[in-house]
């Protein structure tokens, strides 16, 4: 039987261990299950590590000798003997920290994952689910364009699922305001059809390839949308609420596309996740940029 390491984002541990088998051990972040890695993975893994073994070592030196021996990259998560690894680490090559430009492609260069398990035992592993370091993607951001930090949400996403909206295509942008979201779709030449109640940044307003519609985010009836590419929805709601006007697209609508921020309140809270789940051809997953809510991708 296998052994898969499972890396929690930052704080959301138990949420993490709330969708696993019982884990053979826990050491935050990491949670060491046996078995093997299934094909959707856990929403909250920030990164799993596929291939992960231990590795006796000698001393600082011995350690730094046998990661380089099976590879060059490597991403440390200290769990433990923190100075110790730390000083493992120097010994390794770098790893380039620069953020990442968007729309660039993630590194292709393998990075593996490691960790010291106990002073003379390192957890590590050659291949891993996220090519960043500790699964934790970083950007060259945009301080001046956008007006919230909402858009760095579907940066990772495109970044993550290697797709994003083409010159031309209608993405409808729901719950909109102040225009985060909108900022990123326009600027990819898509055209916008924002919706809410609030109004949008007047710069974003002035696009000629957004348009805007002052009311709720879903009273949009999918039956008289019309063809859409790309339906968006940042939406701050009950998530069975978001759930259920997704199937209703899903029924009666014809849209290719959709990306929605799952917000985690609510006692339905649970049902309504296995819902999204459920749902052919998705996927739940937590972003580094989202706080305690998942992305929920669906693409045609």
């Amino acid at each position: 039987m296998g052994l898969a390491v499972y890396q929690a984002a930052p704080g959301f541990l138990a949420e993490l261990l709330a969708g696993l088998p019982t884990p053979e051990e826990v050491r935050e972040p990491l949670a060491l299950v046996r078995g093997e890695v299934p094909a959707t993975l856990p929403a909250w893994a920030q990164n799993v590590w596929l291939e992960p073994v231990f590795i006796p070592i000698k001393s600082i030196g011995d350690a730094a000798k046998k990661l380089k021996a099976i590879q060059r990259n490597w991403a440390l998560c200290p769990t433990r003997h923190h100075r110790r690894a730390a000083l493992i680490e120097e010994k390794l090559p770098r790893v380039s920290a620069k953020p990442l430009v968007f729309g660039r492609a993630a590194p292709p260069a393998p990075l593996g994952a490691w960790t010291l398990w106990e002073e003379n035992l390192l957890l590590a592993s050659p291949r891993c689910s996220s090519p960043f370091p500790n699964g934790e993607i970083r950007f060259e951001e945009d301080r001046e364009g956008p007006p919230s930090r909402a858009y760095l949400k579907l940066w990772e996403t495109f970044t993550r699922i290697g797709v994003r909206p083409g010159p031309g295509e209608l993405c409808l942008d729901l719950g909109a305001s102040p225009g985060g979201w909108t900022f990123v779709l326009a600027g990819l030449g898509a055209r916008v059809f924002a919706i809410d109640k609030a109004p949008l940044d007047p710069r974003l307003e002035r696009l000629p390839n957004v348009e805007t519609c002052r009311g709720s985010a879903f009273g949009l009836d999918p039956r008289h949308a019309g063809a859409v590419d790309w339906l968006f929805s940042d939406v701050i709601c009950y998530p069975e609420r978001l759930l259920g006007y997704v199937r209703r697209w899903l029924e009666l609508g014809s849209c290719r596309n959709f990306v929605c921020t799952v917000k985690l309140q609510g006692p339905g809270a649970p049902e309504a996740l296995q819902g999204f789940a459920d749902i052919p051809g998705s996927s739940l997953m937590h972003l580094c940029h989202n706080k305690h809510e998942l992305t929920w991708v669906k693409l045609g």
